[in-house]
């Protein structure tokens, strides 16, 4: 191959990865939702705690447990505070 060959080729690789990538960010907001829900926890996806996605009939009985439990005395609501964690010093 000659110096001009694979300068074209290396070209031709670079832009269709670099094609490829930008379409990436060009997946539509439905469709990004959906792929996300589907990658498992151990992989990066939502926890099991995640809160639910806006637009759905959970997210508004999840709004409106949330608005309850506002109005409840702090006393009554049942919620445990997590204790603040100490930074981990890396000095042994």
């Amino acid at each position: 191959m000659s110096i001009r060959t694979r300068h074209i080729v290396t070209i031709a690789a670079l832009s269709l990865a670099s094609g490829a990538l930008c379409g990436c960010g060009t997946i539509n907001e439905k469709l990004s939702g959906t792929v996300s829900d589907a990658i498992p926890v151990w992989a990066g996806g939502l926890s099991a705690d995640a809160p639910p996605r806006p637009g759905t009939v959970k997210y508004d009985e999840f709004m409106k447990e949330r608005e309850r439990k506002r109005l409840l005395p702090a006393s009554e609501r049942g919620d445990e505070v997590k204790p603040a964690r100490a930074p981990e010093s890396s000095v042994q």
